[in-house]
């Protein structure tokens, strides 16, 4: 097995309220993307592969980063729909969207629990579908050779940790929360298992005049 650094990708349209609008990255995304690639090569990180989802934001970031390696698109590695599902939880259940940034904090964990407990008719996928395709194309990534870079969402992210560290969806939704835009996340091969190594590292953000571009939503 190979380790595999999970990358966010740069924010993306923080004002949207539909998934459309929100898959493309802002001006300050492109730029985290650019810094997070320059640092890579900086510092001689070595990896061999590289795969993104299919959505915009993971090929903008990607694109930005300027591996030189050629992509692998695979649509496991999207994001969860959580503007779709934040919709049906107010239609069915009326519990309304957030209007300010720290009501995401009981908002995430209760679309979580909703949708795991198969209470959003009309969800795209199931819980267990998304747990499902995020272990498989996982596992599949560590199974080749090399090192390998992924650059894909927040929850999918967050999904593959609480796999790594049988997290309940408490956890798993606060880590989801914390993670950073173009923030890098390593799991590496231990016993035959994919352990985690390495959580939310921004060092490419970490200097005086880039912490204002420590974004998460």
């Amino acid at each position: 097995m190979s380790h595999i650094t999970l990358i966010r990708h740069g924010q993306a349209n923080s004002g949207a309220k539909d998934e459309l609008s929100y898959d493309k990255l802002s001006d300050l995304g492109h730029r985290q993307a650019r810094w997070l690639g320059a640092y890579l090569r900086e510092t001689v990180n070595h990896h061999s592969r590289l795969y993104t989802g299919t959505l915009t934001r993971h090929i903008e970031t990607a694109n930005g980063m300027d591996t030189g390696l050629e992509p692998v698109r695979d649509a496991r590695l999207n994001e969860l729909e959580y503007f779709t599902m934040a919709t049906l939880l107010e239609d069915q259940h009326g519990i309304d969207f957030p209007t300010e940034q720290g009501a995401f904090t009981t908002h995430l964990p209760t679309v979580f629990n909703y949708w795991q407990q198969g209470k959003l008719e009309g969800a795209p996928e199931t819980w267990d579908q998304f747990h499902t395709r995020v272990e498989d194309a996982l596992n599949e990534i560590a199974a080749g050779q090399g090192p390998a870079l992924v650059v894909t969402s927040g929850g999918l992210i967050a999904m593959a940790m609480a796999q790594a560290m049988g997290l309940e969806i408490p956890a798993q939704a606060r880590i989801a929360l914390a993670i950073t835009h173009t923030s890098m996340h390593r799991l590496f091969p231990i016993g035959g298992q994919l352990a985690p190594v390495l959580f939310n590292a921004v060092p490419h953000l970490d200097v005086p005049d880039r912490r204002q571009a420590l974004t998460h939503i």
